[in-house]
């Protein structure tokens, strides 16, 4: 099972990235590898990691607190959220 997530967060990039990799540790999530996509004038960016529950992607963007919600997709749909997060950014990797 693969699973998309969006993120309200308070911080830039770097802070936002390490707060997202603590929340799925807390949510149970055994993190194996983890990257960062964020383009440097957006208020947004894409965190994707492999965990032993399967494939994770998170979209982020600025707001009042941090927040997460976390939703189980099928392959297909995960996929597709992160090569479209990625084509609007253009994002730089971290």
């Amino acid at each position: 099972m693969a699973y998309i997530g969006f993120v309200k967060s308070p911080y830039g990039p770097s802070r936002t990235f390490d707060a997202i990799l603590d929340e799925l540790k807390k949510r149970g999530f055994t993190i194996g590898f983890s990257k960062h996509h964020w383009a440097g004038d957006l208020p947004f960016g894409l965190v994707i990691a492999e965990t032993d529950r399967g494939p994770v992607a998170i979209r982020w963007s600025l707001g009042r607190e941090f927040s997460i919600k976390l939703e189980k997709v099928d392959k297909d749909t995960y996929d597709e959220f992160v090569e479209d997060t990625i084509e609007y950014t253009n994002a730089d990797s971290g």
